[in-house]
């Protein structure tokens, strides 16, 4: 396995674990405990949004999870503002740190008010997507017959995360779609998927995106000897 790309937002890996294996992975992030705003006590809500709508968009504002966070976790935030003006995410206050400051709410006019007290606690996507951690998605490298002059001229040229490798009397290469339609007007024998494929975590703030795809793994891991353990 090979680590293409490595920030607190985004991870890329190149491996050839197989698609079934990396569903398995994607799917087990709805399992990774995340904290979200869970209660809405509304006050009172001068704006034009409903106060379900208020509520579900102050649920899906990211709030960064701690490892020290268990099933008793409850922290309080609130928002006290009069208009005119835009709330946004930031203007939220309590013990949680919000990762964005500048996702918009709603719009206060002149002498509108909006007085709210929220209680965020841990929960798992497959509950509810605000507490989905982040993205985890995967594609094939492709492979590549050499040896015709427009294939090679395609395959040199290209721009994927990784630099076109040639392999005896084949490229292993990362194409666009357009670049993949153009090699198989030449000819469909020419094309096949690799059987690496790279890997994408992409975090939406709750978490590095390291420790989702960490996590993801132990999840699996989890649900495997759980599995194992009840047909035994």
């Amino acid at each position: 396995m090979e680590v293409l790309t490595k920030t607190p937002e985004k991870l890329v890996l190149r491996t050839s674990i197989g698609y079934p294996l990396a569903n398995a992975i994607r799917r087990s992030v709805e399992e990774i405990p995340a904290l979200a705003i869970d209660e809405v006590e509304i006050f009172k809500n001068d704006s034009a949004l409903y106060d379900e709508v208020l509520a579900h968009r102050l649920g899906l504002i990211p709030l960064k999870t701690d490892s020290k966070m268990n099933e008793k976790t409850s922290i309080d935030l609130t928002i006290k503002k009069k208009g005119p003006g835009k709330v946004y995410s930031g203007d939220l206050e309590g013990g949680a740190k919000i990762i964005y400051d500048n996702i918009p709410i709603t719009l206060l006019e002149d002498k509108q008010e909006i007085e709210v007290i929220c209680t965020a606690r841990l929960g798992k996507g497959t509950e509810h997507a605000k507490y989905v951690p982040g993205l985890v998605y995967y594609r094939h490298l492709t492979e590549i017959k050499s040896g015709n002059s427009h294939i090679d001229k395609i395959v040199e040229n290209s721009k994927g995360l990784i630099k076109p490798e040639k392999k005896g009397s084949k490229w292993i290469c990362d194409l666009n779609e357009s670049e993949i339609d153009d090699i198989k007007k030449i000819g469909e024998d020419n094309i096949k998927d690799s059987e690496e494929i790279l890997i994408f975590v992409e975090s939406f703030g709750h978490m590095d995106a390291e420790k989702i795809i960490l996590a993801a793994v132990e999840r699996l891991e989890d649900n495997l000897i759980d599995f194992e353990k009840n047909i035994k």
